[in-house]
């Protein structure tokens, strides 16, 4: 799946999850960037890219998770 896709389908997780599209997607966007995403947002955020892409993180893929770069190619990884 290519990057672009996946990136428009984490905004949309994003924007979903925490009701608004006051952010940029780009690789180096983190939470903190983010206003509303906290721990409770967060794990809300997993669990729906997880449906959407039909995947599982395991611990170890969550601790890799630096920004959102390194999300995109966890889940390029799983699918």
């Amino acid at each position: 799946m290519e990057t672009l896709t996946i990136k428009e389908t984490i905004s949309g997780v994003l924007e979903s999850t925490l009701e608004h599209n006051n952010f940029e997607m780009h690789d180096e966007l983190t939470a903190k960037d983010v206003d509303g995403w906290d721990s409770l947002s967060h794990m809300m955020i997993i669990t729906k890219i997880e449906e959407a892409f039909n995947i599982k993180f395991k611990l170890r893929d969550l601790n890799k998770l630096k920004n959102m770069g390194s999300l995109v190619s966890v889940i390029q990884s799983k699918i």
